[in-house]
């Protein structure tokens, strides 16, 4: 059944080389954020800079998210995408370039950290708003879900690659091995025949300040993308900095190194193919909002276990079960923004989803990083576990009324 709707999304030459290329950059992607996390631990031996780093990659989305969202619905797609992953490549490419040099700091990681960021929050709404110009409207669901697989396979595929590199080698080879990621993925995009009225939402209408308050005047009013948009971006603070600084939870509650911490980011990511494979089987709209939270709420759950647990095999199943329930969540409510928003708004629709899933961790992950300085790292998390699962518990009471808006659109 799984196999039916991601061959319906696979059919298409297009959504073929978009998913590909997809796949290779999101490898590179996932090498380097393994990689700079335990390169700023190594610099600085501290749980807040590590959640910096992190802050500054995803953090820069608060600002340039929206802006990016209004840039990609007035002009050429294709293009926007490929300045963007370029920049990202040449990014990359410098780190690896200082770290070898042994010249490297803190600071100047930061600083490349945030030119990435805002790169990555370009990028982002330009590559989804093309997704329905790659497949027919009937396959948009199995085509999403396709891309989060994809995702979720260099989730795993990228941590897999990175360990033993950075055990043997350092993270130099990681942060090169993004650069050329994104270079590939990058030339690829030229092939690429989007349907027109898909590779640019609009002639501009008014200046590009207007554009982006008319985004997000549209998605705050939205009866049912605007809750759901506010339910994900405050439980995103809450659960998904875990994930952004792992290396202090790998050292501290458990007493591993680098391999440790790839064997656990690959299990994140082979919950969430798997969960994302079960999502794209359903192929269809009705119980999407549902997902949506109860993915939140076990979310919750397998983060207590994570850090109750002092036994790492244990953390390992829950890290797993973490990583099937965040895919559940994430390609749940990004079938619904795609489905419900205005083709003429998709762009900043998803600049807005792009920006909960960057600056919301961000956040987050600052938070626990000055708060796991203080009190330790296990604490804090279980106070936010606790937290979300009231969160989703609201929410529980909103999916009719939510449904109604996003599942008959």
């Amino acid at each position: 059944m799984a196999q039916g709707a991601l061959a319906r999304a696979l059919s298409h030459r297009d959504a073929r080389i978009f998913f590909g290329a997809s796949l290779t950059a999101w490898t590179g992607l996932w090498m380097h954020r393994i990689a700079v996390a335990w390169l700023a631990w190594e610099l600085t031996g501290s749980a807040f800079w590590v959640g910096m780093v992190a802050f500054c990659d995803l953090g820069p989305a608060v600002v340039f998210s929206p802006i990016a969202g209004a840039v990609a619905d007035r002009m050429d797609r294709v293009r926007l995408t490929m300045l963007a992953q370029a920049a990202i490549a040449v990014q990359a490419l410098v780190i690896a370039g200082l770290t070898a040099a042994g010249v490297i700091t803190i600071g100047s990681l930061l600083a490349l950290e945030v030119l990435g960021g805002i790169a990555a929050s370009f990028a982002q709404p330009a590559r989804q708003a093309m997704m329905p110009g790659l497949v027919p409207r009937a396959d948009l669901p199995a085509a999403v879900a396709c891309n989060s697989l994809c995702f979720n396979v260099a989730r795993f595929l990228g941590p897999a690659m990175a360990g033993p590199l950075i055990a043997v080698w350092g993270v130099v080879p990681a942060i090169a091995l993004n650069a050329l990621a994104y270079l590939l993925a990058c030339l690829t995009l030229p092939m690429l025949r989007v349907a027109p009225e898909h590779l640019r939402g609009h002639p501009p209408e008014g200046s590009l300040l207007a554009e982006i308050v008319a985004g997000i005047r549209y998605v705050a009013r939205h009866p049912g993308i605007g809750p759901l948009f506010l339910f994900a971006g405050v439980t995103a603070v809450l659960l998904r900095g875990v994930q952004e600084i792992l290396p202090p939870y790998v050292e501290r509650l458990f007493g591993q190194g680098a391999p440790g911490l790839a064997l656990l980011t690959g299990a994140i990511g082979v919950g969430a193919l798997c969960a994302g494979l079960w999502v794209a089987s359903r192929g269809r709209l009705s119980g999407v909002t549902a997902l949506a939270v109860a993915g939140v709420a076990l979310q919750a759950l397998c983060i207590a276990g994570f850090v109750a647990t002092g036994w790492f095999p244990f953390a390992v199943l829950c890290a797993a079960a973490f990583g099937a329930c965040a895919s559940i969540h994430g390609i749940s409510v990004q079938v619904l923004a795609q489905s419900a928003a205005a083709t003429p708004m998709r762009g900043r629709t998803l600049s807005l989803w792009g920006l909960i899933t960057r600056a919301c961790p961000a956040l987050g992950a600052l938070v626990l990083g000055l708060a796991g300085e203080a009190f330790g790292m296990r604490l804090p998390t279980l106070l936010a576990a606790a937290l979300a699962l009231m969160v989703a518990a609201f929410a529980a009471t909103r999916i009719r009324r939510w449904a109604a808006q996003l599942e008959t659109s």
